[in-house]
């Protein structure tokens, strides 16, 4: 087994950036959910509210977070921290500090993606605010662990269900995950208790639970096929012992923080004692 892909997503629900290699923290990969849009009361907004988030790309340099849309010119957000007063922003049920962009970002997006998108502040998670996860572990504006971990040949399976149903197969950009792993075995990830990658230890905690976001095309922000992947995911009953359509398994980091991860790099895992 070897890692496939990576990827982070420095502002919640906009296009992640593919990656070669990265740092790897607690809260996540470098920069991953650093940003996120907030509406007027200060409650985060995703794809779930607004599909078409997803067509906005996004690249950092050493100086800037980078946001582009063909509407219009690119936006560039300073690393550097804002000046503004802390704000408390809501994700889920958690309550988080952060600091707020430059008002011409949010008049950027509008601009970019219409009514719809007005009005939104993009927040910057205040690092010295702590939010955790359980235990030791903590993230930044993930939506509940700071690293999720899939398996190629799982969506192969999930593929081949879909095409067998006449349906189009889908990319695993629909599933958002951080580090993809390279294996011949399907919903293997399930039993996997840790993954070690030379220094870096990694638990996996619980299967992710997958939402609507998985239906949404992360090119056009269109839904091709309604309910689809998320129908097949419950038809294949990858977790029987709890509800919904589940893909993939949330984790937290046990070592090897500030150490680097690369595609290609190779991974041993640990099983549970339970079985699927």
């Amino acid at each position: 087994m070897r890692i496939d892909q990576l990827y982070c997503y420095p502002v919640k629900s906009l296009k992640g950036i593919a990656l070669n290699q990265t740092q790897i923290y607690p809260h996540g990969l470098a920069w991953d959910r650093r940003w996120m849009w907030v509406d007027q009361r200060q409650r985060f907004v995703t794809q779930r509210q607004l599909p078409m988030l997803a067509t906005v790309d996004v690249a950092l340099t050493d100086e800037a977070l980078v946001l582009s849309h063909p509407n219009v010119a690119p936006c560039y957000v300073p690393l550097a921290s804002p000046t503004g007063n802390l704000r408390v922003v809501k994700v889920w049920n958690d309550d988080c500090q952060a600091l707020p962009e430059s008002d011409d970002v949010g008049r950027w997006l509008a601009a970019a993606l219409g009514e719809a998108a007005e009005g939104l502040t993009l927040m910057r998670f205040a690092t010295e605010f702590t939010r955790p996860v359980e235990a030791a572990a903590h993230t930044y504006f993930a939506d509940g662990y700071p690293f999720l971990i899939t398996n190629t040949a799982s969506l192969d399976a999930l593929n081949e269900a879909l095409i067998a149903k006449g349906l189009t197969p889908v990319p695993m950009n629909r599933f958002r995950p951080n580090i993809v792993v390279h294996h011949t075995t399907a919903w293997e990830e399930d039993r996997w208790h840790r993954i070690v990658v030379g220094e870096v230890e990694l638990s996996l905690c619980k299967p992710c639970q997958r939402c609507k976001i998985t239906t949404i095309d992360q090119h056009t922000a269109a839904i091709v096929e309604a309910a689809q992947p998320l129908q097949t995911l419950l038809e294949l009953n990858t977790q029987p012992h709890l509800k919904g359509a589940h893909f993939g398994q949330n984790a937290t980091l046990n070592a090897g923080e500030d150490k680097t991860l690369q595609i290609g790099d190779a991974l041993q895992v640990a099983l549970t004692t339970h079985q699927r």
